[in-house]
């Protein structure tokens, strides 16, 4: 028993450390704000007093680790160089020049907020003590500039920003006391620092309560001049709230949208995180559980936070437009709060239980549609329409991107197969109908492996090194898309429209007969009803310009009327048909033929006025791809074309009108 006993004298002792220890230690040592510190203590306090072998305990233990551990206050430093920005945007996409300049402007704008330089105006009557203190203060690397009294320095804060003003006491004309007021008024961020050499206790506290931040007495202890104007500016530099409207990426898939946000990720040096909402239908996977059960989980968007561990990054909102919605809530609601700059600085999750600031995380959205989102939601938004990809476009980002990388990843490399543009523009037009590059990219992928089939086989063409126009029937079969073509002989009822589909623009033909009846109209070819109204509204405009046009009036009463347009089991709708239908009504009951190489688009009323539509490059582009030899388009339109690219409008005349007559005369043989 002795030999024991000394035995354990021997030992070191050691004190046990528990999870509960462990868990108090590192809530000690964390930088947590005073409302987390404080659930963190009350939570440590309640499990203590709790039986570990509950389940209660096990579900206090998770919701401390998981408050712990979030980034309440680490963050990366944006890298804000707009040029490298630009560098990264090209080297990732090509086209979307439009996107690229949007962004641009968003990320100019966090330069611009996040500028280092610290503004001072220095506000003094005495021309060599204004003097010392501005190139005092210039030495320490701050923009100075100066004002002789108080009446130029209110016209200095009137047209500068400054970020402290420094002024003496008493002066001519005004004060420091009425410029302290006055300044404050006219910029409540600036802070305002006040110099005297009639220094008493009564005129400091009097400054101090109206709102200056500090209180020098002259001559002025420079040392002390420094520390004071460094701590303000060190108070600048920390990261400020952005109440810019979230981007809203929209457009077709395939269309780079979520390529773009990691770009932006990439060129502000921020961590990237994308959030698939595609389905979603619980509030609570957004929001988290409350933690009333053993199973309570944190919401999505605060465990993705808590695993990137830093608290700006950029977060990718992706399918937005495809959320939906039950009994269980409406998930779409979250972001009212989550995206408002006024409240997501107090963002709470049913979890967590005590609020953490999503201001400084960059959130993007995307959409197919826009008109899917609700309107409390899209006014949160700033759009940024993404725009379909032209031929070349498309054959340009298959040559640089989609082919190199479709022929590492089916092992064609020694040596690279090689696919000509002519072959790629084959692949785009018969094998692919899409506004982006995702068809376009599994095509590539067929063909590629494809390709690697024969090189194995040592078959014929298992040596061709380059892919040519002529191969492309042999590796991806017969073309499944066949585009129609603007031209041939002009014809009597027949005009040639455009019309923009998910997947770009195309050109219709819409075609009119008639015959003895008894005034009837026919619409054929899956027509929406705005499209059927379109149709009403030409109609009858041509109607009530019968005499005009030189029609016999009787013939609406004695024939029916067939209006069709081809593709019948593709569903048609839209408003921009209007011009068409009744250029091709205006000519059948004339009977003067329409050019065939004339697109059209345009919505009319009944007063024969021609107005504007959407969707004007990708129809331009259409007609070009047709063979179109002139577009017309309604003159509210005009601007639009003004502002694209020369390109969309390569090898087509477009002619602006006001009215139907105006088309008529354009579009007739």
């Amino acid at each position: 028993m002795i030999f024991f006993q000394k035995r354990q004298e021997g030992r070191a002792p050691e004190a046990p450390t528990t999870d509960l220890d462990q868990l108090a230690a590192r809530a000690d040592a964390a930088p947590l704000p005073p409302h987390a510190r404080e659930a963190a203590l009350r939570e440590l306090a309640r499990l203590r007093k709790t039986d570990p072998s509950v389940a209660e305990y096990s579900v206090g233990m998770g919701y401390l680790d998981f408050l712990l551990g979030l980034p309440w206050s680490a963050a990366t430093q944006d890298r804000l160089d707009l040029k490298a920005a630009s560098r990264i945007l090209d080297a990732r996409h090509h086209g979307l020049g439009q996107v690229k300049e949007r962004v641009l402007e968003h990320l100019a704008s966090r330069v611009l907020r996040q500028a280092t330089e610290f503004h001072i105006l220095v506000v003094d009557d005495e021309d060599i003590a204004r003097a010392n203190l501005e190139h005092v203060l210039k030495k320490e690397g701050y923009r100075v500039r100066g004002a002789a009294n108080g009446l130029e320095a209110l016209e200095e804060v009137r047209r500068w920003e400054f970020d402290l003003i420094v002024t003496d006491l008493k002066m001519e004309k005004m004060d420091g006391m009425q410029l302290l007021a006055e300044a404050r008024r006219l910029s409540p961020s600036t802070q305002v620092m006040m110099v005297t050499g009639f220094a008493t206790v009564d005129t400091a506290v009097q400054a101090m309560r109206q709102g200056a931040v500090y209180y020098l007495a002259k001559p002025v202890n420079l040392d002390e001049l420094r520390s004071t104007v460094a701590g303000l500016a060190r108070e600048k530099t920390r990261p400020a709230v952005f109440r810019s409207p979230v981007l809203c990426f929209a457009g077709p898939p395939g269309t780079g949208k979520t390529s773009v946000g990691q770009a932006i990720a990439e060129a502000l040096g921020r961590k990237f995180h994308r959030m698939s909402l595609a389905g979603l239908r619980d509030e609570a996977e957004l929001r988290g559980h409350r933690r009333t059960y053993v199973g309570a989980l944190p919401g999505r968007v605060l465990q993705s936070v808590n695993r990137l561990g830093v608290r700006n990054p950029v977060f990718m909102l992706d399918e937005l437009d495809k959320i939906g919605k039950d009994f269980r809530g409406d998930p779409a609601a979250v972001f009212l709060e989550m995206l408002d700059p006024e409240q997501n600085t107090q963002f709470v999750d049913n979890y967590l239980e005590a609020s953490f600031d999503l201001s400084q995380t960059l959130f993007i959205a995307t959409v197919n549609d826009v008109e899917e989102l609700s309107g409390p939601l899209l006014d949160r938004l700033e759009v940024v329409p993404f725009q379909g990809y032209t031929t070349g476009e498309k054959v340009r980002i298959a040559l640089g991107h989609l082919a190199p990388r479709q022929l590492r990843e089916n092992g064609l490399t020694h040596p690279y197969p090689e696919f000509t543009p002519g072959a790629v523009a084959a692949v785009v037009e018969g094998y692919t109908r899409e506004a982006g590059v995702r068809n376009l990219d599994r095509e590539l992928g067929r063909a590629c492996r494809k390709l690697a089939l024969l090189r194995l086989e040592g078959g014929a063409g298992a040596g061709a090194l380059t892919v040519d126009e002529a191969m492309v029937p042999a590796l991806l079969g017969p073309a499944r898309h066949v585009r129609e073509a603007a031209g041939g002989a002009p014809r009597v009822g027949v005009a040639t429209g455009l019309v923009y589909a998910g997947h770009g623009g195309e050109i219709i033909f819409v075609e009119a007969i008639r015959m003895k009846g008894t005034g009837e109209i026919t619409l054929t070819g899956s027509l929406g009803e705005v499209l059927r109204e379109s149709a009403r509204t030409a109609l009858s405009l041509v109607r009530s310009r019968a005499g005009e046009l030189g029609i016999d009036p009787a013939a609406f009463l004695e024939e029916d009327l067939h209006v069709h347009i081809p593709a019948g089991s593709v569903p048609k709708e839209g408003s921009s048909a209007g011009l068409t239908l009744a250029l091709a009504l205006a000519s059948l009951y004339t009977g003067r033929p329409l050019r065939r190489d004339v697109a059209m688009t345009g919505e009319i009323t009944l007063s024969g006025d021609v107005l504007p539509v959407g969707g004007i490059r990708e129809k331009l582009l259409a007609a070009a791809r047709a063979g179109a030899a002139r577009v017309i388009l309604p003159e509210g339109n005009r601007p639009h074309v003004a502002a694209l690219a020369g390109d969309e409008t390569t090898g087509v005349e477009v002619a602006f009108v006001k009215t139907v007559q105006e088309a008529l005369g354009l579009a007739g043989a």
